[in-house]
C-alpha cells in the first residue's frame, strides 16, 4: 500500500507535462510573433509566387530577339530569299548587314551579334546545283544559345529552295528533308567546344560578389540601430552620403580580394583566363561593386530588423541571379524579363565579364556596361538620400 503510493506521488510529479506545456506555450508565443511581423508574412507569401512566376515565365530555352548579321556576298534573289527565311522563323531581329568578314567578326566580339551568316559569291549557281556552302559563324561564349540558334539555321537550311517554290520553315522542330539545298558550316568563337564551364566561370564573379556585397551591407545600419551606436555615427559632423560611402569603402577592397580568387582559381584550376584586357576588368567591376553595396545599404535603411534585412535581401538575390543572365543566357527570355533584369547591376555586369574573359575585349567593349552600373549606382544614391536624410537631419 505504502509501495503504491509512492508510486503514484512519483508519477504526479513526473515534470515532463510540464515541459511539454512550457514547449507549447512559448510556441504559441513565437506563432503570435510571427502572425504580426508583416515583413514575415511577406516572404512566406510572395517569395513562392515571385519564384514560380520567374521560373514559369522568365526562364526558357528558346530562343527569341537573337542578333544577327549577315555578309552577302552573293547579293542575289537567291541570297535575299536565304535571309528571308531565316528572319521568317521568327526567332531573330533584323538582319544586320556588314560589309566585311571583320566588321562581322568584330560584332561577335562586342556581343552585338550571335550569329554571323557569311554568303559566298556563288551561292546562287551552287545552290541550284544542290552543293553550296554557307558559313555560320557562332558566339560559342553562350553553349545553350549557340546551340539552339546553329539547330534553327540548319533546319532552314535543310528546306531552302533557290527557286522559291518550297515554304520557309518556321520552327526548328519542323520536318526536315534528307538533303539541304546547300551544305551549313557551322563554326563556333570563343568556346569551340561549347562547354558549359566556360560559360558558367566567366560569371563567377560577378555570382560571387552580388552575394557578399549584399549580404555584408544590408545588416550594416540595421545592427547599428539594435545595438544602439547608431546615434554615435548621427552625431559625428557628415552627410547621409558621407557616410554611406564610408561604410562601403572598406567592402570594395574585400570584393577586389574576391575577384582575384574566383579569377586567379579559374585559371590555376581550369585553365580559364581573361582573354582580354585585365585593367577593363578592374574598372568595371569598381561600379558594380558600388552598386551592389548600395543596394544592400538601401535594404538596410528600409528594414527595421536584421531580420527583415535578410527577407528583403533574398528579394534582389534570387531575381539577380535569375534574371542577369548569369545562369542562363538573358537573350532567351521572353518580353519583359529581359526589360526587368536590365535594372539588376549583375545583368550589365555579367554583359561585360563576358566580353573581357571570353571574348577578349577591352575597355572598348565595356564602355556601355560601365555606363549603365554608374547610372544605377547614382540611381541608388538618390534613393539612399531620400531614405536616410530624415533620420539623419
Amino acid at each position: 500500500m505504502s509501495a503504491a503510493r509512492q508510486s503514484g506521488a512519483g508519477r504526479a510529479g513526473d515534470p515532463r507535462p510540464r515541459r511539454i506545456s512550457n514547449v507549447l506555450a512559448l510556441a504559441w508565443r513565437e506563432a503570435g510573433l510571427m502572425r504580426h511581423d508583416p515583413t514575415f508574412l511577406a516572404v512566406v507569401f510572395a517569395q513562392p509566387i515571385m519564384m514560380l512566376l520567374l521560373l514559369g515565365f522568365a526562364l526558357s530555352n528558346e530562343p527569341a530577339n537573337v542578333p544577327l548579321a549577315v555578309l552577302d556576298r552573293s547579293a542575289t534573289a537567291a541570297s535575299r530569299r536565304l535571309v528571308e527565311e531565316v528572319v521568317a522563323t521568327g526567332y531573330f531581329l533584323p538582319p544586320r548587314p556588314v560589309s566585311g568578314y571583320a566588321e562581322g567578326r568584330k560584332l561577335l566580339e562586342g556581343g552585338d551579334a550571335v550569329a554571323f551568316l557569311v554568303i559566298p559569291d556563288d551561292f546562287a549557281r551552287d545552290a541550284l546545283g544542290g552543293a553550296a556552302r554557307v558559313q555560320v559563324l557562332l558566339d560559342g561564349a553562350d553553349p545553350l544559345s549557340a546551340a539552339r540558334v546553329g539547330g534553327i539555321l540548319r533546319s532552314v537550311a535543310a528546306q531552302f529552295d533557290p527557286s522559291g517554290r518550297a515554304v520557309a520553315a518556321r520552327r526548328e522542330d519542323a520536318p526536315r528533308p534528307a538533303r539541304g539545298a546547300f551544305d551549313l558550316r557551322k563554326r563556333f568563337w570563343f568556346n569551340p567546344t561549347l562547354a558549359d564551364r566556360d560559360f558558367f566561370l566567366a560569371g563567377i564573379a560577378g555570382m560571387l560578389l552580388t552575394n557578399l556585397c549584399l549580404s555584408v551591407t544590408a545588416l550594416g545600419l540595421v545592427a547599428e540601430r539594435e545595438n544602439g551606436t547608431f546615434e554615435q555615427t548621427l552625431s559625428l559632423p557628415t552627410r547621409p552620403l558621407e557616410i554611406v560611402i564610408g561604410k562601403i569603402l572598406p567592402y570594395i577592397g574585400v570584393s577586389y580580394l574576391v575577384l582575384g580568387i574566383a579569377t586567379f582559381g579559374s585559371g590555376l584550376l581550369f585553365g580559364i583566363w581573361p582573354a582580354g584586357s585585365w585593367l577593363a576588368l578592374l574598372v568595371l567591376t569598381l561600379p558594380f561593386v558600388c552598386a551592389s553595396l548600395a543596394i544592400g545599404v538601401l535594404v538596410s535603411a528600409l528594414a527595421r530588423t536584421s531580420a527583415q534585412a535578410v527577407f528583403i535581401t533574398v528579394f534582389f538575390i534570387l531575381p539577380s541571379m535569375i534574371l542577369s543572365g548569369v545562369l542562363l543566357p538573358y537573350q532567351l527570355m521572353p518580353d519583359g524579363a529581359r526589360e526587368v533584369g536590365a535594372i539588376l547591376p549583375l545583368r550589365w555586369y555579367q554583359i561585360g565579364l563576358r566580353r573581357i574573359v571570353s571574348r577578349g575585349g577591352g575597355l572598348e567593349e565595356v564602355w556601355l556596361p560601365f555606363l549603365a552600373l554608374c547610372a544605377i549606382f547614382a540611381a541608388l544614391l538618390l534613393l539612399i538620400r531620400w531614405r536616410l536624410k530624415p533620420r539623419l537631419a
